[in-house]
């Protein structure tokens, strides 16, 4: 067997403290959220900032091959799309400022068991333009969020105290370029989930890729992220591949770490098709106050890792601190 062919071998290793840890860590942030939201209003913990929003469909594609053709993926169809873009940060900076962009969006009309119960009501994917974490799991990421609310002196103090004197300057480094990756436009730019999810029972990863179609960035799009996407959007359609990338082996495409790039290729499964328009007031609000979460999902496409689980019991505690709920389009 070929190390490159999709295994349905995976497995996720679940520790016996997790559900204690994991209410944990949506104590710690329930209160950055508190405090950010006295700051700027009621709001989301992470991508506090939205850019803009949109409607859009996804089309799923024919012929795919068999570890693909599962949940959302298992026949040709078309779904409505709802669209937030956001940055990533806790705070509503500048757009010039590095942070990480975040692109989600709701498939409606789907079917099937949720992987949260009952009947599913959307399969939510929420992306970033990282390929991967900077950490292995949720542990020392909820550090690094908790110390960041408090600001740069904070963090860079969160880095020495954790990794000592010579490996402290080296993980803020690394942080800091992972912030700093160059970023050209919603437009122009692939976005990832990062961390994995069920296909069935296969596993797999997922990429957006833009069309070639969708044009050149622009120059000055950082003084404004959410301006340039709506520019684009309201002289014509854009549009974007909607990829999977499958597990194979623990070794190569780990379920568990979140740090570890998988080299598998990506196979084309989706297109996202934004039509020319422009978004309207009551299309932003709704953006806003809608749930993005991963676990929005088909049982089929249930969110797997450490990572993942957690996001669960955190996005839960984050929507009810802002009063939000899953909405369906209008």
């Amino acid at each position: 067997m070929s190390t490159q062919t999709p295994s349905t071998t995976w497995q996720e290793r679940i520790a016996d403290d997790e559900a204690a840890r994991y209410e944990a860590y949506a104590r710690r942030f329930a209160e950055i959220q508190r405090r950010k939201s006295a700051r700027y209003g009621t709001g989301r913990t992470l991508h506090r900032k939205q850019l803009t929003a949109a409607r859009g469909e996804l089309r799923v594609l024919a012929d795919l091959p068999e570890f693909a053709r599962h949940g959302l993926f298992a026949a040709p169809a078309s779904h409505e799309v709802l669209l937030r873009l956001s940055n990533g940060g806790l705070n509503k900076a500048s757009d010039s400022m590095p942070d990480i962009r975040g692109f989600s969006f709701k498939v409606w009309g789907v079917s099937g068991d949720s992987a949260l119960g009952g009947p599913a009501v959307s399969q939510d994917f929420t992306l970033i333009n990282q390929e991967k974490f900077a950490f292995a799991g949720s542990a020392e990421f909820v550090d690094l969020v908790e110390a960041a609310s408090y600001g740069n002196a904070a963090l860079v103090k969160f880095f020495f105290k954790r990794y000592g004197f010579y490996r402290g300057p080296v993980q803020l480094a690394k942080m800091l370029k992972t912030a700093a990756k160059s970023f050209k436009g919603f437009t122009t730019e692939s976005f990832f989930s990062s961390v994995p999810m069920a296909c069935g029972p296969y596993a797999v990863r997922v990429r957006l890729l833009p069309a070639s179609s969708n044009g050149p960035a622009s120059a000055d799009a950082q003084k404004d992220w959410g301006a340039d996407f709506a520019r684009r959007l309201a002289t014509g359609a854009l549009e974007y591949e909607l990829q999977l990338q499958p597990f194979v082996n623990e070794k190569t495409t780990p379920i568990e770490d979140a740090s570890v790039n998988w080299p598998t290729p990506y196979t084309t499964v989706a297109l996202l098709t934004l039509p020319q328009q422009t978004a309207s007031q009551a299309l932003l609000e709704q953006a806003e106050s809608n749930v993005f979460d991963p676990w929005q999902a088909l049982a089929q496409h249930r969110p797997l890792g450490d990572v993942q689980r957690a996001r669960k019991v955190v996005y839960f505690q984050s929507q009810q601190g802002r009063g939000a709920s899953a909405k369906p389009l209008v």
